[in-house]
């Protein structure tokens, strides 16, 4: 039993180790694979480090390799604005290159790439050189373009230039606009196309500006050459046409000059795209030929109306007309025309001078023209004749004939005066409406004349200086300046004012000094309200020295002799130096309110004057009588009974009662009627009587006053002194 588990356990063991050494070979073998493995690491990672080497340095090559081509490229595209040079010398010496060429725009874009890189690379060897260089290139290239340019516009010059046989120039009147215009501008789009070029490249080299400056010099020198003499032989034709009529010159010559202005300008642009100043330049020669022809004929006129007519002309057909609608094409004509309107207007301002001093301030009245009341007399009869033998509508074209011409002048210069005044909102209203005193909603013009039928209010009988003055001032109004119109509209209505009272001296010296006071109130108030719609101040202001410091400090000085040369601040020679010097003053004078002035004097004359004819005995009576019984209020004189003076007994003021109640009676129709005359208006006859009145009144009522005082209830009766209604009855029935 024992051996067979002996046996047993003998194959176990024996199994045992077979499987040990079994395991022993297999870690043999592992272990021999394993070292094979780690040599086989070791060989790999060799491997693998030499290769990473050689990426590296492959990589470090192609770096190299793309730099050194980068730089190749770089110093080839720097090298080639350099090479260009030759290229660009070889085409522009060759004799078949020529602007007109397709490959002249591009080579003038090369030159300027060329020029423009070398200027921003100064650090580059021998840039300054070939700076140079291409400039010549540029040079030559834009010189052949002003040679080309100006060929085409010297042969243009000469296709259209008139021909002459023998020593006499072809009439090219009729064709004028034909060949010089339309014949020259058949050259445009050859210059244009090669000018917009140019125009275009201003701003890259300033050769451009120089070549294009020069360009322009021909084009406007073979204009100028055409159309001046051309121009000069049209004006000299229009002044020979119309040597006679200013007006019609002017008009004509400067619509002439306005159309070859706009001519020009149009055609210039038609070769250039840019406008430059050198055009207006010489449009402007061209107008000055127009402006040599027209002032010696302006400073000779002596008309007004003609000078007026040609302000008209220049301010408002020409500068505002034209002008104003077309100020780019027309800027040389514009300078040319306001000196003409300044020559004009100076001429005007000087001739209406003259004509104030002379036809309105020393203006001698003829007989006729002091025809107070007689000649209004007379129209106001014809006035009624007409009213009863001709219609309604008859008698307007009546009474139109019965205004002289002058009045229909200054009425319808008046009505559109302001239209043209600088600064002006509305227009003046018409010289028609001349009554001193209108209400709202009086009728203006002939319709009142015919309505109200007074020969005052024609302008035929105003008084030559007054038609003259507002008719002056009516063409002034519309051709100066404002500030000028001031001035010398100043000058205007105080010599009229002055006329006025030379006239009314004269009227009273024929007549009565009521016809003189009435004609010197009629005009003051027509030319107050003609001066009215005039948008102006009518005032000036005038500078003065006042020296009255000085007077007071050189008495001073005289007393302060012993201070004259002391060496402090107390000097008296100082002190007449600082003390003593002249006042700069001001002084406004104001033309409107001398006419006011003037005008509520004469009408304060007129009151007294009036008052003093209806009263005058009952006024001497009431002075007496006020004399003695102020003699009774004082304490220490003798008293005096006033009914037993001689001149104030009752009898005796009854004869003065009486006296002066025939005398108002009998003169203040008479009165009534030449106001009615003369002003022609019941507004102001009323607030002229009304002053008037009250003073009769105010008469009577002392009267009243004087003798309830000193009389007896007797005495009254046989005075009758009358009431304050009966007084105020007799005035209203009168």
């Amino acid at each position: 039993m024992e051996t067979d588990e002996e046996i047993s356990y003998s194959s176990y063991c024996d199994q045992l180790k077979q499987y040990r050494e079994q395991c022993d070979s297999v870690l043999d073998e592992v272990s021999t694979a394993l070292n094979h493995l780690e040599e086989l690491q070791k060989q790999y990672v060799f491997v693998s480090t030499k290769t990473n080497a050689l990426h590296e340095a492959c990589e470090e090559s192609l770096q190299d390799q793309t730099k050194l081509v980068n730089k190749a490229e770089s110093i080839s595209s720097r090298l080639s604005y350099f090479n260009e040079l030759e290229r660009i010398n070889q085409k522009l010496s060759s004799p078949a290159f020529s602007v007109s060429s397709e490959s002249f725009v591009p080579l003038l874009a090369k030159l300027d790439e060329c020029i423009a890189y070398i200027t921003a690379n100064p650090q580059y060897k021998e840039s300054e050189l070939y700076q140079a260089r291409f400039k010549q290139c540029l040079s030559k290239a834009l010189n052949l373009v002003k040679s080309n340019v100006f060929g085409i516009l010297q042969h243009a010059t000469l296709q259209v230039q008139p021909k002459k046989i023998g020593n006499d120039p072809v009439n090219t009147t009729e064709n004028a606009f034909t060949m010089f215009y339309g014949k020259f501008r058949s050259n445009a789009p050859k210059v244009k196309a090669m000018m917009e070029q140019i125009e275009q490249r201003l701003d890259k080299s300033p050769e451009y500006q120089s070549v294009l400056d020069e360009c322009h010099q021909c084009y406007l020198t073979q204009r100028h050459q055409l159309l001046s003499p051309s121009i000069t032989e049209a004006v000299m034709e229009l002044a020979t046409k119309h040597a006679r009529d200013h007006c019609a010159l002017v008009r004509s010559g400067c619509s002439f000059m306005v159309h070859v202005c706009e001519d020009e300008y149009q055609l210039f642009f038609h070769f250039f795209s840019k406008s430059t100043e050198k055009l207006d330049e010489m449009l402007e020669i061209l107008c000055i030929s127009l402006y040599d022809v027209l002032r010696p004929l302006i400073i000779h006129i002596n008309h007004l109306e003609t000078l007026a007519e040609l302000c008209s002309i220049l301010k408002i057909e020409m500068l505002q007309d034209h002008v104003q609608n077309n100020p780019d094409e027309l800027k040389a004509f514009d300078m040319v025309a306001r000196q003409m309107l300044e020559d004009v207007q100076e001429r005007l301002v000087y001739r209406a001078s003259i004509y104030v001093k002379t036809d309105i301030l020393s203006y001698n009245p003829a007989p006729g023209d002091l025809a107070y009341p007689e000649k209004l007399e007379m129209m106001q009869s014809i006035a009624e004749s007409l009213k009863e033998k001709e219609s309604a509508s008859s008698r307007k074209s009546s009474l139109d004939s019965i205004g002289s011409s002058t009045s229909h002048e200054v009425a319808a210069i008046n009505d559109g005066a302001s239209s043209v005044q600088e600064g002006a909102s509305t227009p003046p209203k018409s010289l028609s409406s001349i009554n001193g005193a209108r209400t709202p909603g009086q009728p203006n013009s002939l319709n009142y004349m015919s309505s109200s039928l007074s020969p005052a209010d024609l302008h035929g009988m105003w008084y030559p200086t007054v038609r003259r003055t507002l008719v002056c001032l009516s063409k002034l109004y519309r051709c100066i300046d404002r500030t000028i119109f001031q001035g010398l509209s100043q000058e205007t209505l105080q010599s009229c004012i002055h006329s006025l009272i030379v006239a009314s001296q004269g009227i009273e010296k024929r007549q009565t000094p009521l016809d003189a006071e009435l004609f010197l109130i009629k005009h003051l108030l027509i030319l107050r309200e003609q001066i009215a719609p005039f948008q102006v101040e009518f005032s000036i202001k005038e500078m003065a020295l006042d020296f009255s410091s000085m007077k007071v400090a050189a008495f001073s000085l005289l007393s302060k002799k012993t201070r004259m040369f002391s060496l402090n601040s107390n000097n008296a020679f100082l002190e007449f130096l600082f003390e003593g010097a002249p006042q700069v003053t001001e002084h406004y004078l104001d033309s409107k309110k001398d006419v006011d002035q003037q005008l509520k004097k004469t009408c304060e004359n007129f009151i007294k004057h009036v008052s003093k004819l209806l009263v005058a005995e009952l006024v001497a009576f009431i002075e007496k009588a006020e004399l003695i019984i102020d003699m009774n209020k004082e304490d220490d004189a003798p008293k005096v009974s006033l009914k037993k003076q001689p001149f104030a007994t009752p009898e005796k003021v009854h004869e003065v009662v009486g006296a002066t109640y025939k005398q108002v009676k009998s003169v203040l129709p008479k009165v009534f009627k030449k106001m009615s005359l003369y002003l022609a208006n019941k507004d102001t006859e009323y607030i002229l009587f009304r002053p008037i009145k009250g003073n009769v009144q105010h008469s009577y009522q002392q009267l009243q006053s004087i003798v309830k005082e000193n009389y007896t209830e007797d005495d009254q009766q046989i005075i009758a002194c009358p009431t304050i209604e009966q007084v105020n009855l007799l005035l209203s029935a009168t």
